[in-house]
């Protein structure tokens, strides 16, 4: 078996960030957590996380983060590497929540800069090398998102890190600027992993050496993102801008409302989870929203990955 812990180099390709799946009432519903990660993984993904965005991290507690970490690593069962968010804005709570992935197995852990305090760039270096150095074994990657945040780690802070702290591995860039992905690798070298979690980016970031996607589009089509990656890879360039061009309705579908409410509407709808229910102070998509979702369905309906039989643990239409 692959040890992605050694060999951070290999974690390439489409890193599903996974939704966190709720009952009806609002308690994390593990069985469906379960089910949409198999299918992942049997649509192409390349790997799974959970906890970023996607996830409604916030909205958790650590116990209850720690716990969905454990159910995804249980259904991965070592196929592919499994590189949760284990950050949060306290560094006590970080630090716990990435000794609890650590300690069941993780291949990496994804530390988001820590939000509403706007720490200054040498704050963000001491945040990132503290807690890297409390897990020297365990590959460190910045989860740089600031339309979250509201503060940037800068590429000569990411560049600082990789230089300094040997298990600091990488950076997944949610960011618009894509002049600022050029920079991270320019100031950090190019064995610096660099992922996009800017949908429409993926595509380009592989032309500057990324490394791959974590890209909430494959929570609804893992097949053809991790498609677009092969066919980059494999010279087949008017294949990997077909798809890069046939998601856009997909992408689009996402942030109808706030990322991850029309996800998991349609996750729900195709009986892939029990409920689609969005904790506070996210709401389910209103009407107006789900009539903009089954439009952008229709749109996109030939780059969605299907949902057969054995997949789905609810109702449904499973289109």
């Amino acid at each position: 078996m692959t040890n992605w812990r050694t060999r951070p180099e290999q974690l390439t390709g489409s890193i599903a960030p996974v939704i966190t799946p709720f009952t009806d009432d609002g308690a994390v519903d593990h069985e469906s957590l379960a089910n949409l990660v198999n299918w992942q993984l049997k649509q192409g993904s390349d790997g799974v996380s959970i906890g970023g965005s996607t996830g409604e991290p916030s909205a958790q507690t650590i116990d209850e983060r720690a716990e969905a970490i454990r159910t995804v690593l249980k259904a991965v069962d070592g196929r592919a590497p499994v590189v949760p968010g284990t950050g949060s804005a306290k560094l006590d709570e970080t630090i716990a929540l990435t000794g609890a992935a650590y300690d069941a197995g993780v291949d990496a852990a994804l530390v988001i800069t820590p939000y509403y305090a706007r720490p200054t760039q040498e704050a963000l270096y001491v945040w990132y090398k503290t807690v890297a150095e409390e897990y020297p074994e365990l590959p460190i990657i910045a989860y740089n998102v600031p339309s979250r945040t509201a503060v940037e780690i800068a590429p000569e802070t990411v560049a600082r890190l990789h230089r300094d702290v040997p298990n600091f591995v990488g950076v997944k860039e949610t960011t618009k600027d894509f002049e600022h992905f050029s920079r991270v690798i320019k100031a950090a070298g190019r064995d610096l992993l660099v992922w996009s979690g800017i949908e429409l980016l993926c595509l380009p970031l592989l032309a500057l050496g990324g490394t791959g996607f974590v890209s909430a589009t494959a929570n609804i089509a893992p097949g053809a993102t991790k498609k677009m990656y092969d066919a980059f890879h494999g010279g087949r360039m008017d294949e990997a801008l077909d798809i890069h061009y046939g998601v856009h309705p997909l992408v689009d579908l996402i942030f109808v409302e706030t990322n991850p409410a029309p996800v998991k509407w349609v996750l729900a709808q195709r009986g892939l989870i029990r409920s689609g229910h969005v904790r506070s102070p996210l709401i389910t998509p209103t009407d107006a929203g789900k009539d903009k979702i089954r439009a952008l369905l229709d749109e996109g309906v030939d780059y969605l990955s299907p949902v057969e039989d054995t997949d789905t643990i609810a109702g449904g239409n499973r289109a």
